[in-house]
């Protein structure tokens, strides 16, 4: 195997990013290891349970199935840019909070990006489109109810 670095320059949350990876390293692990964005969590590793949504140039992506090297020239977004620089969370956030979409929090991330892109998408989106699209990601603690409301109630705001 070669040790190569290749330099990847792109946008992550609004900003100028840039970092050297091996041509094998993942989005996940240069989002983790490289920028410090430890949000984007690393669950199954095979693209099945969700734990590593991102939004690349808007569309959601499994993390752990891209490579580094494809965020070249792409706006990466993670859950780290969704509050407002004071700390407001926003409303996907809050929403989580209020229905008890959350336990023990580690398909968070990868919930609440996918949810972003779907919302950004079809803020009208139909209930049975967003129960199988958000069905995409796994979650062991909740049940999927509170995740399914908290989804619905900033699509209703």
């Amino acid at each position: 195997m070669s040790d190569t670095l290749h330099k990847v320059r792109c946008t992550v949350n609004g900003r100028p990013a840039t970092f050297s990876v091996e041509a094998r390293r993942t989005l996940a692990e240069a989002l983790r290891e490289d920028l410090g964005l430890t949000g984007t969590h690393l669950g199954c590793e095979h693209g099945v349970c969700g734990a590593c949504t991102v939004l690349m140039d808007d569309a959601p992506v499994r993390a752990c199935l891209v490579l580094a090297v494809q965020a070249e020239g792409c706006a990466i977004r993670t859950v780290e840019g969704l509050a407002a620089p004071d700390g407001t969370l926003h409303p996907l956030q809050q929403a989580f909070a209020d229905h008890h979409a959350l336990q023990c929090g580690y398909c968070t991330p990868g919930f609440l990006m996918l949810a972003l892109a779907m919302l950004e998408e079809n803020p009208a989106m139909e209930e049975a489109e967003m129960v199988e699209r958000l069905s995409s990601n796994l979650c062991r603690c909740t049940g999927y109810s509170g995740i399914l409301a908290a989804v619905r109630s900033v699509m209703q705001a």
